[in-house]
């Protein structure tokens, strides 16, 4: 009777019913899995320049030392244009998946406060990973201006305003920026004369067709040692390492003022903590060999490594402060 109720398997049939168990069972193993860790195949870094300058020169020297701690490629992707918008709209637009990252310059900041309808938010469309490097702007005069220190300059352009002029490398740049937060913090009245590019400013500056600038440290350096011009002031926080001479402007008799120009990692808003704390680390590490800062300061920059919330802040506070210059001085980009 129990046999008649339950009929003999057909040979085989346990063998395929284990099979197809087993292949039921394999989607929710694979799910149960961890998904390997970041990072699982190349990063690629947007820099928004083209090749050959100071965001370019800095990304490939990380590149390679930090695609070997990861133990995978890193790949530098120059996409230049319209004023580094271009590339930064494109990293703003990647997957948040840590595989696409951008290396700014500061600029990132002043095209947020200067445009009237910015086409990107830093704190809305971009995760801070770290700042990679700085380098500060020098205060320079031509050696026919009868100033030797920030105080003197100070005191002549009051007794005379509206009669001594600068150089930028145009409307909206740092060098315009950097000059424009000193005037306000001295209350000065110097005019502005900008130019397409730091190279004609400079040259200006060294005939003499204007008296001061604000030039970066690798731009001035060969023509302070010569004596063609002469620097009174450096505008970061501290002296810079290549002009330990020169004191800071806010040493000099400006209390407060600080303006550096400065290279940064960012990775799209949303990219998972392990990618932004795994390549501040390594990125940090890099910064710290020998060589690697041996290379930046060949171009005048100071090694970062900034940690994600911190670097977070210090965007906040550049956001505030270039925007109260942008006000103060009614600076308007045609």
């Amino acid at each position: 009777m129990i046999a008649a109720a339950f009929p003999r398997s057909r040979p085989g049939t346990s063998a395929r019913l284990a099979v197809a168990a087993l292949a039921l069972c394999l989607p929710a193993a694979a799910l149960a899995q961890p998904a390997p860790s970041w990072p699982a195949k190349p990063v690629r870094i947007i820099v928004p320049t083209s090749p050959g300058g100071g965001t370019d020169i800095v990304t490939r020297v990380l590149a390679t030392r930090v695609g070997e701690a990861l133990g995978q490629s890193v790949v530098v992707e120059n996409r230049p244009g319209a004023g580094q918008v271009l590339g930064t709209e494109f990293v703003a637009r990647a997957p948040a998946d840590g595989y696409t990252q951008l290396m700014a310059a500061s600029a990132i900041v002043l095209n947020q406060v200067l445009a009237k309808q910015p086409p990107y938010d830093i704190l809305r469309d971009f995760v801070p990973v770290t700042l990679a490097a700085s380098l500060p702007h020098v205060l320079t005069v031509h050696p026919s201006l009868p100033v030797k220190s920030v105080k003197e300059l100070v005191s002549l352009a009051r007794a005379r305003p509206g009669q001594l002029n600068y150089s930028s490398a145009g409307a909206g740049t740092s060098l315009h920026m950097a000059m424009e937060l000193f005037l306000s913090m001295a209350r000065l009245d110097i005019v502005h004369v900008p130019y397409k590019g730091a190279g004609p400013a400079t040259a200006d500056l060294l005939a003499g067709h204007v008296q001061l600038a604000t030039p970066n440290t690798l731009t001035v350096a060969p023509y302070l040692r010569s004596g063609r011009l002469r620097a009174i002031g450096v505008t970061g926080a501290k002296r810079a390492a290549a002009l330990p001479e020169v004191p800071t402007i806010a040493e000099a008799g400006v209390p407060g003022y600080e303006a550096i120009f400065w290279y940064a990692l960012f990775a799209p808003a949303g990219t998972p903590r392990e990618a932004v704390g795994r390549m501040h680390a390594e990125v940090a590490k890099a910064l710290r060999l020998p060589d690697v800062g041996q290379r930046l300061a060949a171009d005048g920059a100071e090694p970062g490594g900034m940690p994600p919330d911190a670097f977070a802040a210090f965007i906040r506070t550049e956001l505030d402060k270039w925007a109260k210059v942008v006000r103060t001085a009614k600076i308007t980009l045609n």
